[in-house]
């Protein structure tokens, strides 16, 4: 029977695990004022007939804080990629000088900020949700178990000491994106 209930336990902390690591990918996305090339890993190019993530198809480095360098490994795709940069709608203006695309990452607005930190906050918003439906899938999982009521509320208070560590860290972590995001 222990084993069950442990397994559960493995189960819903697993799926937890799951909803931080997906925050923290989103948080890269989300920039801070600084170049990252994290900033592109959503932008898909048409490479050969097929959408192709543009990590693929060319190396992107930050030669310095302010400036997202693309060096595309055939010449040829230059306006394509380009073009989905400018149609990612991630507010960047690419510039090419024929060799690669450079980018220069504009300093944060205090209104792009605030936008910047909703979409955080959006973010953390959905990892929290991710965190409650593990919870209350365990939960479900244990009633089906056929075990004590004492060991039943046991497991429970685990699932939720387990749900409150996470919902805890959602927050230290979005507190440190939003004081990121802010600082000028």
């Amino acid at each position: 029977m222990n084993e069950e209930v442990e397994f559960i336990l493995d189960s819903a902390k697993e799926s937890m695990d799951g909803a931080m690591a997906h925050l923290e990918k989103e948080f890269i996305k989300i920039r801070a004022g600084k170049a990252s090339p994290a900033m592109l890993s959503s932008v898909m190019v048409e490479y050969y007939g097929s959408q192709t993530p543009l990590s693929q198809v060319s190396n992107i480095n930050t030669p310095d804080a302010r400036t997202i360098s693309v060096q595309p490994w055939e010449k040829t795709l230059i306006p394509e990629i380009e073009k989905a940069i400018l149609t990612s709608n991630l507010g960047f203006n690419p510039m090419n000088n024929g060799e690669s695309i450079i980018i220069n990452v504009p300093p944060l607005t205090e209104e792009r900020r605030r936008d910047l930190v909703k979409q955080a906050k959006a973010e953390a918003e959905d990892a929290r949700v991710s965190v409650r439906s593990a919870r209350q899938e365990a939960n479900k999982e244990l009633k089906k178990l056929e075990i004590s009521e004492d060991r039943l509320g046991n497991a429970e208070i685990d699932v939720q000491e387990l749900t409150d560590n996470y919902i805890k860290r959602i927050e230290d972590v979005l507190s440190l994106k939003e004081a990121e995001i802010m600082k000028v």
